[in-house]
């Protein structure tokens, strides 16, 4: 079995992405990563290279910044990487720049490709995922976060990127799964509070024109993260790769995980999926397979 991993990535440096842990988190089950290097103002690309992996092949690109319908830059961008994997894969582990898997879950994820390899009908291994927010203390909790998203498709033609880089198509047809026991942790919330502002000017440009960039964003030097509306305190551990990150975070978040900022409606959705797991009106980019 042959396994390919695949990113894309821009300004890690300047905005503080977590890629290097991104792909050091998945690297032990991949046979070859592939990294799509976009036209960076920082020393992306060498801190790419300072991973210094033989597994890992280094590609440069150049982003289409007048693709700002629907974020579709990140999922021609996601292409790329894709194409760029071997023909002989058997399955590709797609990881975005903020993202880390726990070392925990990497034999239960190889087991699951082992086991779904020569199954026609598994197209794809579904994940579930914590987004951690304000700080490495909290996740969110609210409907606004989601989760559950492909990362692991079986390599075919047929397979492109989805929207913003969402999760995947195959002929343009949701993508059949199977749901793993395996937890992502996002950490695209958790930046110190200037970093995060300038990623989410960057960021809606992707999506919308300066101006309205402007209006959405503001002009603030940092990030007010005290407007989120609910977040539980994290009792886990974070993957051994974060270690290093989280020592040296440099800035403060307190919440109080009582105090919701909720409506009627929401903290009633909220209640029915912590007594029932049923999320009211949850998108699915998938067809899950039971």
């Amino acid at each position: 079995m042959k396994v390919s991993g695949f990113t894309f990535i821009r300004n890690a440096v300047r905005l503080d992405y977590p890629i290097v842990e991104a792909i050091t988190s998945i690297l032990p089950i991949c046979d070859e990563f592939i990294v799509m290097v976009g036209n960076s103002d920082d020393e992306t690309r060498q801190l790419i290279e300072s991973i210094n992996s033989p597994k890992i092949r280094i590609y440069d690109s150049t982003w289409d910044e007048s693709l700002r319908s629907g974020g579709r830059v990140l999922a021609v961008e996601t292409n790329k990487a894709f194409s760029k994997i071997a023909t002989d894969t058997n399955w590709a582990f797609y990881i975005q720049g903020d993202e880390v898997m726990h070392e925990d879950y990497l034999q239960v994820l190889r087991d699951a490709m082992l086991h779904y390899l020569n199954d026609d009908d598994v197209e794809g291994l579904l994940l579930k995922y914590l987004h951690f927010y304000g700080s490495y203390d909290f996740v969110g909790d609210s409907a606004r976060w989601y989760r559950k998203e492909i990362r692991i498709v079986k390599y075919n033609q047929g397979i492109t990127s989805f929207r913003d880089a969402q999760g995947f198509r195959k002929n343009d047809r949701l993508i059949r799964v199977k749901e793993v026991d395996a937890v992502m942790h996002h950490y695209g919330w958790v930046k110190p509070p200037e970093k995060q502002q300038e990623k989410q000017q960057q960021f809606h440009r992707l999506w919308h024109n300066d101006e309205k960039v402007k209006v959405m964003v503001g002009t603030a030097q940092r990030f007010d993260y005290s407007s989120i509306d609910s977040l539980a305190r994290f009792s886990g551990s974070h993957p051994g790769v974060m270690k290093s990150r989280i020592q040296q975070k440099n800035w403060k978040f307190d919440f109080d995980p009582t105090k919701k900022k909720l409506s009627l409606k929401s903290r009633f959705k909220q209640w029915v999926e912590r007594n029932t797991g049923w999320r009211i009106g949850e998108y699915k980019n998938y067809k899950l397979i039971r």
